[in-house]
């Protein structure tokens, strides 16, 4: 039982309309060159009868009637043939013979006015005419066998993987809205990337080149210091981003309630730096905060503990350093708690060190492990535990180190509404690793200042991300959220991340992180990418090629929207990634696949404008040594008079450590 067309009588009936198209050029023939025929004696008087009949029905009234008939059906004739497909066949070959066909069939007409015999005459007719019929029937073949989807016009698959993208500009007091355009199939759309919800995290990433500056996170800046958010940056190449925010927060100062200003740390240019205590006794309210700033400051100094937290031999010194810094802390409630302090106190010898941390009983617990190992005369395990810390410690022992963080020109809590504040802080690619230690305690602590109920809305901008060790970042941009606390992350690689966070930490930090927008990236960076924006629906077709056929094979698949090789060569200034929304602002389209559209000549006007970072004070050398050698005779005069105090008074004598 057949349920589809009978494919051998349709091609019956096209056989046969080709044959009613052949009969009636014939019939036009033998009509208008009867003469010819005559002479021939190709006529009888059956087939005159014949002709006459034809006549009657109007057929040949017209000299071109006919032709224009048998060409139609020819034409009917080819709107159902099958033929091979050809891949190498095209459009241009086709209509090629078509067009001569047609010239041919109907110029032939011409030839009848020549004045050659009548025989001659009729022979070139016939001949021109049925070569024209012939021609128009091979070009309508040929179009039958030619692959109308091309598989060669778009060789990367670019039209098929665009998908439609945010068009709206959604804007609310905390947004960022950067304003982009992208291809959908072959037409240039205009788009927006509108991260609405910078609270839930953004994340930048990008090679080196690929713009995550420029285009992405200089509008983050410019952004919420014109909304008024307090703001800290951390700045990798000072002062390319603390330009940006010290001009912008100059032309934007009544955007704050209360009295803000712009801070500057800065360790290579003195005259252009504050002073700030990252150790501020206000700001450290129990012990732990001791034990998160040791462990954060010994972190930073040796990256390949932060893989190693829990060993022994880590979790010691950093016990040791939390010793140090709490009990300057209670010592005169504070007065000398700052990290050159600190630094200076580890260096003395361990009969006086012991002595006066005992004095602290709230440390105790911290310290007796190396007591007794002093005392037992288990002196490698002792400097197993401590000298660790002392040497990391001691390459922070420079003048101009102390000279910034022994000062107190402003304290860490930027989004404070009475006082907001703008600090950027700038390290030097060539002292990554002492810099980033500092700046590393400095964030740490800025970082729970600022994470607090009733505070103004505050964003964290950290460029090159990797090169400073913050703590439970993860939990920060996890809780910060309600705290209205918006931070920006920016990285070149997910292996950056690994290599000098630990593997878990990368994860969850990329995990939990809502806007990603992301510049060249490769490896498993673009695979993680590809994965998260996540696949749409494209056509898929495939060439079937055989002996007697030649096919082509359609469907639909859901394949990635932006494969990771496309992400690897993503050229500069075209970004990839996903935002997230809010129970208020719903965003439909959150992926996006487009190149952030800056004005350039602005951008070039206004950083001429710019003004630079002004001159704080003027600091000379000696400034700077004198602070320096007053700070080691604070810590010097402290255990001396400890000491002195200690071995007056009988109820306190019995803490002196002495070694047999």
């Amino acid at each position: 039982m057949q349920t589809g067309e009978n494919e051998q009588a349709l091609r019956k009936i096209l056989d046969m309309t080709r044959m009613i198209a052949i009969v009636l050029l014939a019939l036009h023939f033998y009509y208008f060159l009867y003469a010819a025929f005559k002479e021939w004696q190709f006529v009888s008087s059956f087939t005159d009868k014949l002709l006459g009949n034809i006549r009657n029905t109007g057929l040949f009234n017209n000299f071109h009637k006919s032709k224009f008939i048998a060409l139609a059906f020819l034409a009917i004739s080819l709107l159902g043939v099958r033929g091979r497909k050809d891949e190498k066949q095209t459009y241009k070959t086709a209509f090629a013979y078509m067009f001569t066909g047609l010239l041919l069939y109907f110029i032939s007409y011409l030839i009848l006015l020549i004045q050659w015999p009548v025989t001659t005459v009729a022979i070139a007719y016939m001949v021109v005419t049925s070569a024209g019929f012939m021609l128009s029937l091979s070009g309508g073949t040929l179009l039958s066998r030619i692959i109308k989807d091309s598989l060669k016009n778009d060789i990367f698959n670019s039209d098929n993987e665009t998908f439609p993208q945010e068009e709206r500009l959604l804007e609310n007091e905390y947004s960022i809205n950067l304003p982009a355009k992208y291809n959908l199939k072959t037409k240039l759309r205009s788009s927006w990337i509108n991260i609405i919800n910078p609270f839930r995290g953004v994340m930048v990433l990008g090679t080196p080149g690929a713009g995550k500056s420029y285009f992405v996170i200089r509008h983050i800046i410019t952004q919420h210091i014109k909304k008024g958010f307090a703001m800290f940056t951390y700045d990798f190449k000072f002062p390319d981003l603390s330009v940006i925010v010290y001009n912008t927060w100059l032309k934007n100062t009544d955007k704050y309630k209360g009295k803000s200003k712009c801070y500057f740390i800065n360790f290579d240019d003195l005259t252009r730096s504050h002073r700030c205590n990252p150790l501020e006794p206000s700001g450290m309210l129990d012990i732990t905060d001791a034990a998160e700033s040791a462990r954060t400051i010994l972190m930073g100094l040796n990256r390949e503990w932060i893989k190693k937290q829990g060993d022994f031999f880590v979790e010691s010194p950093i016990n040791f350093l939390s010793a140090i810094i709490w009990f300057l802390r209670k010592y005169q409630d504070g007065m000398y708690c700052t990290l050159p302090h600190v630094i200076e106190f580890m260096q003395l010898d361990y009969d006086s060190l012991f002595t006066v941390l005992r004095l602290e009983k709230e440390i105790e617990v911290l310290i007796n492990p190396f007591v007794n190992a002093y005392l037992n005369d288990v002196m490698e395990q002792l400097e197993g535990q401590i000298a660790s810390a002392k040497v990391a410690m001691a390459r922070l022992s420079s003048p101009q180190l102390y000279y910034v963080l022994s000062g107190t020109d402003f304290t860490l809590d930027i989004n404070n509404p009475e006082e907001p504040k703008l600090v950027c802080m700038g390290n030097n690619p060539q002292k990554i690793q002492i810099y980033g230690a500092v700046l590393s305690l400095y964030v740490n602590r800025l970082v729970k200042l600022v994470n607090q109920k009733g505070k103004l809305k505050s964003s964290l901008v950290f460029d090159e991300f990797p090169t400073i060790y913050l703590n439970a970042i993860d939990s920060l941009i996890a809780t910060a959220r309600s705290n209205k606390v918006a931070t920006t992350l920016g990285i070149q690689d997910v292996s950056q991340l690994r290599k000098d966070y630990n593997r878990e930490q990368a994860d969850v930090i990329m995990g939990i992180v809502g806007n990603i927008v992301s510049g060249q990236v490769t490896g498993d960076t673009s695979k993680l990418l590809s994965d998260r924006i996540g696949k749409i629906m494209q056509d898929r077709q495939s060439l079937s090629i055989n002996s007697q056929d030649t096919s082509i094979s359609k469907s639909k698949q859901l394949e990635a929207a932006v494969p990771a090789s496309k992400i690897s060569a993503l050229s500069s200034g075209e970004f990839v990634g996903m935002v997230a929304d809010d129970p208020d602002n719903k965003i439909k389209l959150k992926a996006f696949h487009c190149e952030i559209i800056n004005d350039h000549d602005a951008l070039k006007a206004e950083e001429k404008a710019y003004k630079s970072i002004p001159v704080i004070r003027q600091v000379d050398n000696a400034m700077v040594q004198r602070n320096y050698l007053q700070i080691k005779q604070e810590v010097q005069d402290i255990v001396d008079s400890e000491m002195e105090r200690m071995e007056n008074d009988p109820a306190l004598s019995y803490l002196i450590v002495k070694k047999k």
